[in-house]
């Protein structure tokens, strides 16, 4: 196989990795929802970075060493596993308020929402150890077959990347439906309710 097929292949499964629904297609679906496209594509920025760094890991044995760590897996997965809750209850709080986005989702024109957009995408993706498990077991087989760590890393932050753009974007085209208010409760209510869930999911998640 040559090196473009490879990347190509490698690629492919990191974006089909990126489609599956997950916290961090909720986190940007929300973020496009209630706060706007810029909030939505400063999430979806901060999500790439996580994969971005997440692969540099698994390339150099951290993530590794974290799968083979029944400790460090621990720690990573309770801490994930509270943060989901906690944006979970958040967006079912601003449910219960009618509609209204919590604090940290109130964009100011300092651009401190842009940063904690990014930086809840950011967590969102970095808290999960189940990515750290999908890039060790995925990494190492194009690392055999002669791509570099650098290539693998920009490859997956790209990928990623354009997938919650257009995910950030396609929501944010239709904001004018989601500014309606029981329109906002709903996607506030079911976003909330899927953290959650999530954020169960993954507490009581063994190591595979």
């Amino acid at each position: 196989m040559t090196s473009m097929a490879q990347i190509a292949a490698f690629g492919g499964v990191v974006l089909l990795g990126a489609m599956s629904p997950g916290p961090d297609f909720a986190v940007v679906v929300r973020r496009s929802a209630v706060s706007g496209r810029g909030h939505g594509m400063a999430a979806a920025a901060g999500i790439a970075v996580g994969v971005f760094a997440w692969v540099t890991a698994a390339a150099t044995g951290v993530a590794a060493l974290l799968a083979a760590s029944a400790l460090a897996f621990t720690v990573v997965k309770v801490v994930g596993a509270a943060y989901l809750i906690y944006l979970g209850v958040k967006s079912l709080r601003a449910a219960l308020r009618g509609g209204g986005t919590p604090e940290l989702h109130v964009p100011d024109a300092g651009g401190r929402g842009s940063w904690a957009a990014f930086a809840e995408g950011l967590l969102t993706n970095v808290l999960n150890p189940k990515a750290a498990l999908f890039f060790v077991a995925l990494v190492p087989q194009f690392l055999a077959s002669g791509l570099s760590a650098l290539t693998l890393s920009a490859v997956a932050l790209a990928g990623t990347i354009v997938w919650f753009l257009v995910v950030a974007n396609v929501v944010s085209l239709l904001r004018r439906v989601f500014s309606r208010p029981a329109v906002r409760r709903a996607v506030d209510g079911l976003t909330g309710v899927a953290l959650i869930g999530l954020g169960l999911k993954l507490a009581t998640a063994g190591r595979p």
